[in-house]
């Protein structure tokens, strides 16, 4: 296993103190699943406590001491932080997943220490200076199965978070979840383990499970097994939601909600905060569906105003995982219109109408969003993997330069105080007449919106 040079002298220099580093956690497992390891975890057995660790560690770089009380020392050495930790004994010492009593024990063995690890993936070691890997409870064989296998009952349950992320694994990885494992994590959520969990904290696993994941959806399959659902009704109610077999011959709401999430994933543009802006608003584009589905005599399914109508238990949704209202808003439009761009294409729209639509979403994110619509079903033009519509749409708006951006405003107030005009109330109809012809095409240029407001002027007493 290659280890950044720094942490190989600080393994030899632990060596000359009777201690022994290992690498620990995420990094081992990224290491077999070929993934890029970006973060290193080393484990100090042997020494007497975690001031000693501290002592030697700034002999090679700066120590911040933010996780001390939990045993783990943040070593920054040129811009790069690794994480040291003592081997430590945990005790639940009161309610919520981070009540814990912590004792650092430098004695302990390395199976011992692993013992209060989540899963067997995550217990793996790697000792530097022996080069050889430690596998106390067979992780790697777990690996080549593709399972998800809990250690300890009792240290396992001590900790409800260890549920999302036995979620966010499986989805990640595409491994299914051991059936000891699913039936422990059940129970858990019978008995309302996971209620006293922090918004923030099940938000982060739900962060990793979106941007990380191939397949989404295996995480949000496993949540509806488990009985997570409940704790998020604007998800369980797409269940059993008919749809139009014309347009969804893949099934009910969830289904279709489920293509397209994975469908984002192959969309995606590299920028986390707008993949995740993006994968929100795909996961949440037909909330409106359950309450404005109908039937009509003839057996035709339709649900007509659910765009508008899926806004507000996206907003109940999203507010219960964090708190980021900008980030929140900036959703809700592509709720709203999710539609706009099929709708748009099927009626020739003109760029009049484009120029407005981009002054209440942002046409190139809209067009994504609606693109994971589209393919996310089972129909024969979906399948092609062209979405015409968002090709039409998307040229268009490029042409008119509004492809991220409403159109500027060609006049502002100012440009009216310079015609001799005193700012009033009346300044906002004024302007917004002069916008409204400029969204329109009849206004181009400047001069053109300012010889428009000297006609204008004739019949408004400013």
């Amino acid at each position: 296993m290659k280890l950044p040079t720094i942490i190989l002298k600080i393994s030899s220099y632990l060596k000359s103190k009777n201690a022994k580093a290992i690498v620990v956690g995420g990094s081992v497992r990224d290491y077999f699943l070929n993934l890029e390891i970006k973060d290193y975890d080393i484990e100090v057995y042997g020494l007497e406590s975690i001031e000693e660790l501290e002592s030697i560690l700034k002999c090679f770089g700066k120590v911040n001491l933010v996780g001390k009380s939990f045993g783990i020392l943040k070593f920054v050495y040129q811009n790069e932080e690794y994480d040291f930790s003592m081997p430590r004994r945990e005790r639940k010492n009161g309610v919520g997943h981070r009540a814990f009593e912590v004792t650092c024990d430098g004695g302990l063995s390395f199976k011992e220490a692993s013992k209060r690890r989540d899963f067997t993936i995550n217990a793996m070691g790697y000792d530097i200076e022996e080069k050889m890997f430690l596998d106390p409870f067979e992780g790697m064989n777990d690996l080549k199965q593709k399972s998800l296998k809990h250690i300890n009952d009792d240290t396992f349950m001590e900790d409800s978070l260890r549920i999302y992320r036995a979620v966010q694994f499986c989805a990640r990885f595409g491994y299914s979840l051991d059936k000891a494992t699913f039936n422990l994590c059940k129970r858990m959520i019978e008995q309302g383990a996971i209620e006293d969990l922090p918004k923030e904290r099940i938000y982060q696993e739900w962060t990793k499970m979106l941007l990380k994941s191939t397949k989404p959806s295996i995480g949000f399959e496993l949540m509806r097994e488990l009985g997570i659902l409940r704790y998020f009704p604007e998800l369980q109610s797409l269940i059993g939601v008919v749809q139009s077999i014309e347009y969804h011959p893949e099934g009910d709401v969830w289904i279709h909600t489920m293509m397209a999430i994975d469908k984002m994933v192959e969309l995606k543009t590299g920028d986390d905060m707008l993949d995740l802006k993006l994968m929100f608003a795909v996961l949440c584009h037909d909330f409106g569906k359950p309450k404005f589905t109908q039937i009509n005599k003839d057996g035709k399914i339709t649900a007509i105003g659910h765009e508008l109508g899926g806004v507000e238990p996206t907003k109940n949704f999203l507010y219960r995982l964090s708190n980021n209202h900008d980030f929140i808003n900036s959703i809700l439009p592509l709720i709203e219109f999710h539609l706009a761009t099929s709708s748009f294409y099927r009626s020739n729209a003109s760029k009049g109408a484009i120029r407005r639509l981009s002054t209440k979403v942002n046409i190139s994110e809209l067009v994504i969003v609606a693109k994971a619509d589209f393919l996310g079903r089972a129909t024969l033009e979906s399948q092609s993997g062209i979405y015409k519509a968002g090709e039409w749409i998307s040229t268009i708006a490029k042409e008119l330069d509004i492809i991220d951006k409403a159109p500027i405003p060609l006049l502002l107030g100012r440009d009216l105080i310079s015609l001799g005009l005193k700012p009033s109330k009346e300044f906002k109809t004024l302007l917004a007449q002069v916008y409204d012809k400029q969204l329109e095409g009849d206004i181009i240029t400047k001069d053109e919106a300012m010889s428009y407001v000297q006609r204008l002027l004739s019949d408004i007493d400013i």
